[in-house]
């Protein structure tokens, strides 16, 4: 099984310790090794709870006790290779199934987020299907996709989950707009510096089928509320 759950299994050595535990709890794990071995116990209980139904806890413990002990294990070196490799096959199915579902699911929620929202007053809507309001209209220049800029910014999903921000950070945000998604470089190239735009990036001018895991799903709409606080390299080249 440490192919299966890796570091987590590496852990099988100590695993004894733990059924000693049992004893421990009637004492109140007042001891180092009670606690140690408690804790361990834990650690390896709670990976192995994904595992479900696939499982059965007594005898995971009774292979991890041959192995401590040196007992003759009840399966083949063969055995143990087919059952492992048919499992893992079993696991990378259900996380392929999984996944499809997340993309379908979050597509369909994406366009229907969409199609609200462009229908709202002041929402305007490019050619490539980036959404945007002005909050506040600045004076400056409009950055190009050469340029660096700074920006103050909060982005959120379509649920109101926030994943990001620059304001709680404490600093604001200097970037090329070349160097960013696809939906950031197109609105920061209508903003003028002094500007606050709100804008919608559908899925596919953001990180797309693929998403930024763990904090981004496949086929997320993304929401930025973005301050443009000005051009980097315009300040620099005035100086020079």
């Amino acid at each position: 099984m440490k192919k299966i759950l890796g570091g987590v299994l590496a852990l099988s050595l100590f695993i004894p310790a733990n059924l000693l535990a049992e004893e421990a709890k009637d004492g109140g794990l007042a001891s180092f090794e009670d606690k140690l071995s408690y804790s361990i116990g834990l650690d390896v209980g709670q990976s192995l709870q994904t595992l479900g139904d696939d499982v059965k806890l007594e005898l995971v413990i009774d292979g991890l006790t041959d192995a401590f002990k040196g007992n003759t294990p009840k399966i083949t070196p063969e055995e143990i290779s087919v059952v492992q490799k048919e499992f893992a096959a079993k696991m990378q199915a259900k996380q392929q199934a999984k996944l499809t579902e997340m993309k379908t699911k979050n597509a369909e929620a994406g366009a229907a987020f969409l199609t609200a929202n462009k229908a709202k007053d002041g929402v305007k809507v490019t050619e490539s299907g980036l959404q945007y309001e002005i909050l506040k209209e600045g004076d400056g220049p409009n950055p190009t996709a050469a340029d660096t800029v700074k920006v103050d910014y909060i982005g959120t999903l379509i649920d109101g989950k926030e994943f990001d921000s620059s304001i709680k950070r404490g600093e604001p945000a200097v970037f090329g707009v070349g160097q960013v998604i696809p939906g950031w470089t197109e609105a920061l190239q209508l903003m003028k510096v002094g500007s606050k735009y709100r804008i919608v990036i559908p899925a596919e001018l953001a990180y797309g089928e693929n998403g930024a895991p763990p904090v981004i799903e496949p086929n997320s709409v993304l929401i930025f509320e973005v301050d443009l606080l000005g051009i980097e390299n315009a300040a620099k080249e005035k100086t020079e």
